[in-house]
């Protein structure tokens, strides 16, 4: 009786799936199945990778961890530091955490890989991180460099996947090796389009780890997630993706931090508005701030910048072509007089290569742009199908 009320129910379930009416469901983090990884973390040294958006329903990982007697008895945090409260490039000191008691280093500023003396009597390493899908964003570095490390002194990594925000498309150009950076590190576009977890098993299996090093890496993959989806992030990612709005817009006006132009730092709407004081075609109007832990002397602080509120586009996101928008970029070179300022020596770092500076100074358009991505993407697209997780 019991086989045939099991066999009943997946009959019924399967019905339901074939004629749309499935029930949905929200996606699960790997952080969340405590099932699936606690047993694995039994009566080992444990560091944790962490920062504020490593949350188990509303309790941090490293608490649930001490609280469930797993010896968690170091915390590594990345930019912005464990509690997510520092400035974009702001140097994390080494520190106590308050809460715990737990020493916490800083994988920031000038110490961006574990060194051994950090990983002495560490049995693993869990990675527990909210990434945001772009090349630039720099917590899938801070994971390159633990993997590194990890690998480099036999310590295997777990990494507790969590969904991509801006995972449902692949796009821009091809990080070339000699602009290689902590805003990029491995030859993938812009927007990847993987979830971080995916992306740790790119980083091993491309063997992009430095003398091809092999990390022995575990990875508790997402329930219920799609690459199509929209998610939408329970935290804000960083002090200046402050909600879903800037975070998908983040892959293009992030380009605009290698300009003379303004993406809303020191305002209330960083990274969901663009201005400048001699743009005269914009209908918003924008003063930057000094505002402590978000933008301490932002660009054009204290002058009045001309632009545009881009809270309408994004709220439009799943209508829009799923791709980085090039029209802002290049409408703010083509409008501002002053050429020689618009770029600085950090927009080939953020684009990954000279080529797109060097197209826009020459007048190409959007479509003509792209168009030279394809190529590269195409490649990069087939390597990605072989690291993927999810649908």
């Amino acid at each position: 009786m019991k086989h045939w009320i099991i066999f009943f129910c997946l009959t019924i379930g399967f019905l339901t799936s074939i004629n749309g009416q499935q029930e949905t469901h929200e996606p699960v983090c790997g952080a969340e199945q405590t099932e699936l990884y606690f047993p694995l973390l039994k009566n080992k040294n444990v560091a944790v990778v962490a920062n504020h958006t490593s949350l188990i329903d509303g309790a941090h990982l490293v608490d649930r961890l001490l609280s469930a007697e797993i010896r968690a008895v170091k915390v590594f945090s990345p930019e912005h530091g464990f509690r997510g409260k520092a400035d974009a490039g702001q140097e994390v000191e080494d520190k106590i955490d308050l809460v715990t008691g737990l020493p916490i280093i800083s994988l920031y500023g000038s110490h961006k890989k574990p060194q051994p003396e950090d990983l002495v009597n560490i049995d693993i390493v869990v990675f527990d991180i909210q990434d945001v899908g772009a090349r630039f964003y720099t917590y899938i570095s801070t994971m390159t460099y633990v993997m590194e490390a990890c690998a480099e002194n036999n310590i295997p990594v777990l990494v507790l996947d969590r969904p991509n925000p801006n995972g449902f498309y692949v796009d821009g150009p091809i990080l070339e090796p000699e602009f290689k950076s902590f805003v990029g590190m491995h030859p993938v576009p812009i927007v990847h389009g993987m979830t971080i977890g995916e992306y740790a098993q790119m980083v091993n299996g491309e063997e992009w780890l430095t003398d091809s090093v092999s990390c022995d890496l575990t990875v508790i993959p997402v329930k219920n997630y799609s690459h199509v989806d929209f998610y939408e992030l329970p935290v804000a990612p960083s002090p200046n993706l402050p909600n879903k709005y800037a975070v998908y817009l983040y892959p293009s006006l992030c380009l605009f931090e290698g300009t003379d132009v303004s993406i809303g730092r020191g305002t209330d709407y960083p990274f969901q508005i663009i201005g400048h004081p001699e743009y005269l075609l914009g209908s918003y109007i924008f003063t930057p701030r000094s505002i402590p832990g978000k933008a301490t002397h932002p660009k054009h602080e204290g002058v009045y910048c001309n632009g545009q509120n881009l809270i309408g586009y994004a709220k439009e996101m799943k209508t829009m072509p799923a791709q980085i928008n090039l029209t802002w970029l290049i409408g703010y070179y083509d409008a501002l007089k002053d050429k020689t300022t618009f770029f600085n020596n950090y927009f080939e770092k953020l684009a990954g290569t000279a080529n797109l500076r060097i197209q826009i100074e020459a007048g190409l358009n959007e479509d003509q742009i792209r168009e030279s991505w394809q190529p590269k993407l195409n490649e990069f697209k087939n390597i990605r199908k072989k690291y993927l997780l999810y649908p």
